[in-house]
């Protein structure tokens, strides 16, 4: 239904619209007295097979929201009913910013993307803060940390830090985000010295609190292996928690859409099919130089249990969505834990 009725209503019309106008619906749909339970029951599915522990923290099941879905956690109460394991807030940043001008979202239909140079688009990590305070569900909640646009490299350390101290009380792990192709100068953090720099105040900050929670690196699709050899050294030299593979790619390689249309859209990030088999290919190279230890989070391309199963194989531990979310609708978190269980049950 959604996809025959449904995606083809909500396409016709411009996607950060859209976006904004489907959250504020599920605000309201939501609030009706037994709605929530209701969309739990449609929407979860519960396996004890599908359960998790990585950390400390308890998974019911390994698909999450990847960050940038609910970049200022409006929606963490609604999300949870839909079968989510955890969800993952942000990018936020120390101070509100307005993002790029608009136009800045785009459908790639005949590739089952997006493009987006949203540009970390965010009402600041107070806001955010003020609204986990006052939500309700249990669902795990990871941060995404990032930097204001105006925030020069050599003081972005700061930046991070002020954004893990206010999210500190409120989230259950945390995300660096240096891989976002949409902020100049950003992927520039990803180099060795500066990113070991960052990740070891960071790890340092944590371990200050007394209770330090998990600590993980979002990683670019387009790093050549021996970046990726760099990033390994740096995850075991600074003893970060994991690494998400990965964010969206600048490559516009094999794609249907025409190229006058992607000219026409110019810059941004790539999300979607095209990602599928780049992510999975990260994936592996990371978990076989990484050994079995640090936690690999999977992102890219997961339409069905079969993509999720493929990443599994390749050495991911937890899974992200958003795109898939997008172009599949809301029954996909049911039918990819479905596939996940019978697959699960099959190996046991």
């Amino acid at each position: 239904m959604y996809k025959l009725l449904i995606r083809p209503l909500l396409f016709w019309f411009p996607p950060e619209r859209i976006h904004h106008w489907v959250f504020d619906l599920l605000k309201v749909l939501l609030a009706w007295p037994g709605a929530k339970t209701l969309a739990r029951a449609v929407y979860g599915y519960q396996s004890p097979r599908l359960a998790q522990q990585f950390w400390g923290l308890h998974f019911p099941n390994p698909v999450g929201l990847a960050a940038g879905f609910d970049k200022d956690a409006r929606l963490i109460d609604e999300l949870a009913c839909l079968g989510f394991g955890f969800i993952e807030i942000g990018t936020l940043t120390p101070r509100p910013q307005p993002g790029n001008p608009p136009p800045r979202l785009f459908r790639l239909p005949q590739d089952q993307a997006l493009i987006n140079r949203l540009g970390f688009n965010n009402g600041g990590v107070a806001a955010a803060v003020a609204r986990l305070r006052r939500r309700r569900s249990q669902v795990l909640v990871g941060g995404n940390l990032g930097k204001n646009k105006d925030t020069p490299n050599q003081q972005a350390q700061l930046d991070y830090e002020k954004v893990f101290a206010e999210l500190y009380p409120v989230v259950d792990y945390f995300v660096v985000n240096v891989s976002s192709p949409n902020t100049p100068g950003l992927r520039e953090l990803q180099e060795k010295e500066p990113l070991t720099a960052l990740l070891k105040a960071l790890k340092a900050q944590n371990l200050a609190t007394g209770q330090p929670k998990p600590l993980l690196l979002k990683i670019a699709p387009d790093l050549t292996n021996p970046q990726l050899d760099d990033i390994v050294d740096i995850v075991q030299t600074v003893g970060i928690d994991g690494l998400i593979a990965t964010n969206t790619t600048i490559a516009r390689d094999g794609l249907l859409t025409p190229a006058p249309a992607l000219t026409a859209i110019g810059a941004g990030g790539l999300s979607g099919q095209p990602l599928r088999h780049r992510a999975t290919e990260v994936i592996c190279y990371l978990r076989q130089r990484l050994g079995p230890g640090p936690v690999i989070v999977g992102v890219g391309g997961i339409y069905t249990a079969a993509d999720a199963i493929e990443k599994l194989q390749a050495g991911a531990n937890l899974l992200q969505l958003y795109t898939g979310f997008v172009y599949e609708g809301p029954g996909v978190v049911k039918r990819i834990n479905r596939g996940l269980d019978r697959y699960y049950q099959s190996h046991a």
